[in-house]
């Protein structure tokens, strides 16, 4: 027969409310005794009953992840830290995918709501504030990465403004002094932040990012090759802030045909760090890293303390971090900028 609690509480010698409390995270004891009540339960194979859970909590033990416009590039980490975070409270996930079609948002929602999921997710392939879903829903919402345009809803993102920053200040320590930005759409929010960011860092060094010297176009890698052809063409810049590691595969392209040496004459970073493309780059790339499994983690913990009764309303973002790579190898010495482990930032 299948152990019971009661077979973990008598084989850890504690009671049975004890060995519930062990289980599920909650109540006051000595990280000692807990352990003890999770190894047993790990020794003897118990598999709790979240039937019997639910009739006594209340909770069904699933939380929704909603997308509104499919899954991309950046899901993959997100969705990891999203589904480590769930499995220490034991939560299964259900993956919706909107498409951005409201008619089927609103089916998903349903679907959900019928499923008493205990909570919901909501992320997108951009930053940009979202209309919010209804605040009549029965369950608890938090976005990821996108936002909500409701200030009153719990929202955790990226802080683009520190990754330009990072990027602009990685460029200085490598000597950089005339810098370009070859970015993305001005129309997204994320690109104007993160020159914002870079402007910061250039004014706290006494220099200017002029508007001549930032490119807008598709985030591509055509849009890198032809950006930094006409900056070679024009312009003498010896750094180059790319809005995307398919940018900056496009700019270093460019550069190396014509005979530029990376990073020597001209110091490459680029945003993302898409490991496959960054690394495959000639040579490597270095580039700003949003945390994404990071994000994904702290948004599944801040859900489950929503579900618990804590909500956590605004906008926090989370600081970016650096890979050094050999396009603009200068080594750092703020931990805060390699490491992943920076707290999250309200808004003002």
């Amino acid at each position: 027969m299948a152990p019971t609690i009661r077979d973990i509480a008598r084989a850890a010698g504690v009671s049975v409310a004890t060995a519930s409390k062990g289980l599920n995270g909650k109540g006051r004891m000595r990280p000692e005794t807990r352990q003890r009540i999770l190894d047993t339960a790990r020794d003897l194979d118990f598999r709790p009953n979240r039937n019997a859970s639910s009739l006594t909590t209340g909770r069904t033990y699933t939380v929704g992840l909603l997308t509104r416009d499919g899954y991309g590039r950046f899901t993959p980490p997100l969705l990891g830290g999203v589904e480590d975070a769930l499995s220490v409270d034991t939560a299964s996930l259900l993956l919706c995918d909107a498409r951005r079609d409201a008619v089927r948002e609103r089916h998903y929602l349903d679907v959900l709501a019928a499923r008493r999921v205990d909570g919901l997710i909501v992320t997108g392939r951009a930053t940009d504030p979202a209309p919010p879903l209804p605040r009549s829903l029965p369950f608890p919402v938090l976005y990821a990465y996108t936002t909500s345009s409701n200030p009153d809803d719990s929202s955790i993102t990226v802080d683009d403004e520190h990754g330009g920053w990072l990027a602009a200040r990685q460029l200085l320590r490598q000597g950089c002094r005339r810098i370009a930005h070859i970015t993305g759409p001005v129309s997204v929010l994320a690109v104007r932040e993160r020159i914002a960011g870079a402007r910061r860092a250039l004014a706290e060094a006494g220099l200017e990012l002029p508007d001549d010297l930032i490119t807008y176009g598709p985030f591509t890698e055509r849009t890198g090759f032809h950006a930094a052809q006409g900056l070679l063409a024009g312009r003498q810049v010896d750094g180059i802030f790319c809005g995307s590691d398919q940018i900056g595969r496009g700019v270093a392209d460019a550069l190396s045909g014509q005979g530029v040496r990376i990073p020597d004459d001209v110091a490459l970073v680029g945003f993302d760090n898409w490991t496959l493309l960054a690394a495959a780059t000639r040579p490597p790339l270095t580039s700003v890293d949003m945390n994404l499994y990071r994000l994904g983690r702290l948004a599944a913990e801040s859900l489950l303390r929503a579900i618990d009764g804590t909500p956590e309303p605004g906008i926090r973002r989370l600081p970016c971090s650096l890979a050094i790579r050999a396009s603009c190898p200068a080594p750092i010495t703020d931990s805060t900028e390699w490491l992943d482990d920076s707290p999250l930032v309200p808004d003002a």
